[in-house]
């Protein structure tokens, strides 16, 4: 319930309590417990909390005003959604498909329950980039399978694109393949959970919709998203459903400030952060690995229960020996510490004084960026001027969003004239529409070597062939096949 004062006392006779009560200070009171009694009266205990009440309810940092940065933007996604539980295979129906060689279109699939408790260990259809014409003529049986198993559930969808394309996923996510180009993993977090984790996932696994996806390798960036500075500014920017906090990627990543050299980052620091990241997911991975069964669920709630200091029971000493969870509190508080100083804290600086440092950072992270100071995390992938000096030099650099409209490839169709060794283009947009059209124009997959015997040109320009194919696989323009690459 929240009660508030009106804006002018109300015509009363009764004007001294009105009066009293519009010049209270604000007062947020938050609800402890509730005991019922012997005649069923109801003792209610509340917190109270005095100062400025914000826009969320909420007293002390106004975390409510921080503001999303574009140091961190076009990185963090949400993974596929199917509209079809058709799409998702075991391995053993994978066999009966009899696909030669190392298909793209069968991909690992993870889910929260995945990466938070059992893995389910299934796979999934990705017909990302094929017709359906195409997807029957080259895979007839996965073909078949989709066309039984998620065609008469996407008939009854309203909407029409759903329907239309009932062999692709309801939401492809072109981004975040287009952001994923070239990188050996990826960050993942479950979207709603009780603990909130990041943890690497390889490249090649794709994720369903309740995880979130961020765009970086950088084990820097997986220790800071792990450490308790990122986990109090999650759990005040994003929501909950039912007890379970929500990670909410426009308010929980996107206005976090990550600590630069202006905050303490040094050299060093940076990397001593990574390797503690590192050893963190190296460790429980391998735990799990050693005993199946042991979920990161119960690691974590193990390892509250030492940070509380409380006696663990017969089953929680179970998981603290399997996942030798005395070690993981040790990487933590490792991390946390070197975290901290990064920002120029001091440890354990309390939350309102971490929430406070942290919302006047967001706020002169975007005052810099107004000004042209923009401390991209990726920079390779997100700032248009890298790109173009790369672009320049002997490395090709990724395609960004400033370019995307130069992606709109006019190819041309297949059967056409196969060009002959022509001059490699000088521009990036150039590159991209010529090995796109030579891989329409040819009917059968080119070996890398076949492509590159298409082009001359002077320079290290054939070192930069593979990240433009990658590429025009993310956007759905080229396939990966056992004999080479296709449109």
């Amino acid at each position: 319930m929240t009660v508030g004062a009106p804006n002018a006392a109300p015509k009363t006779n009764r004007a001294e309590p009105v009066e009293a009560f519009l010049h209270t200070a604000p007062r947020l009171l938050t609800l402890v417990s509730e005991t019922t009694g012997e005649f069923g009266e109801v003792a209610v205990e509340l917190a109270e909390h005095n100062g400025v009440v914000h826009a969320d309810l909420s007293v002390g940092a106004n975390v409510a005003s921080s503001g999303p940065l574009q140091a961190n933007e076009n990185l963090s996604c949400p993974g596929v959604k199917l509209h079809g539980a058709g799409f998702i295979v075991t391995p053993d129906e994978v066999a009966a498909f009899k696909l030669q060689g190392s298909q793209t279109i069968i991909r690992d699939y993870r889910n929260g329950r995945d990466l938070t408790g059992e893995p389910r260990g299934v796979k999934v259809i990705d017909a990302f980039g094929w017709t359906a014409a195409e997807l029957r003529a080259r895979f007839p049986a996965v073909y078949q399978w989709l066309l039984e198993r998620v065609k008469p559930e996407r008939e009854q969808n309203n909407r029409a694109t759903y329907r239309d394309n009932w062999w692709l996923f309801g939401e492809t996510r072109r981004e975040l393949r287009l952001a994923l180009v070239n990188l050996p993993r990826y960050i993942a977090t479950v979207v709603t959970s009780k603990h909130r984790l990041f943890q690497f996932l390889e490249a090649e696994i794709l994720a369903d919709d309740a995880l979130i996806c961020i765009a970086s390798s950088d084990a820097f960036d997986l220790g800071v998203l792990s450490s308790t500075v990122h986990t109090a500014w999650a759990l005040a920017q994003g929501g909950t459903l039912e007890d379970r906090p929500r990670y909410n990627k426009s308010r929980c990543f996107e206005t976090f400030p990550f600590p630069a050299e202006d905050t303490g980052l040094s050299p060093t620091l940076r990397k001593q952060i990574a390797a503690l990241a590192e050893h963190i997911d190296t460790h429980r991975k391998r735990q799990q690995a050693a005993h199946p069964g042991l979920t990161l669920t119960g690691m974590y709630n193990v390892l509250e229960a030492l940070k509380a200091e409380r006696e663990l029971t017969a089953k929680e000493k179970t998981i603290h020996t399997q996942g030798l969870v005395s070690v993981l509190k040790e990487l933590h508080d490792e991390l946390d510490t070197a975290v901290l100083q990064s920002y120029g804290l001091a440890a354990n600086p309390g939350k309102d004084a971490l929430l406070t440092h942290l919302v006047a950072l967001n706020a002169q992270r975007a005052q810099e960026e107004k000004t042209g100071l923009i401390r991209w995390l990726r920079p390779e992938f997100q700032n248009p001027a890298v790109a173009k000096a790369l672009q320049n030099s002997e490395h090709i650099a990724p395609v960004f969003s400033a370019q995307q409209a130069d992606l709109a490839l006019n190819v041309p169709a297949a059967g056409a004239s196969r060009p002959g060794a022509q001059a490699w283009p000088g521009s990036l947009p150039e590159q991209m529409r010529a090995v796109a059209q030579l891989l329409a124009s040819a009917t059968t997959a080119l070996t890398l070597g076949q492509i590159e015997a298409h082009f001359k040109g002077k320079g290290p320009w054939k070192k930069g062939l593979p990240r433009i194919l990658q590429t025009l696989e993310a956007l759905g323009r080229a396939r990966r096949e056992v004999d080479g690459w296709r449109a």
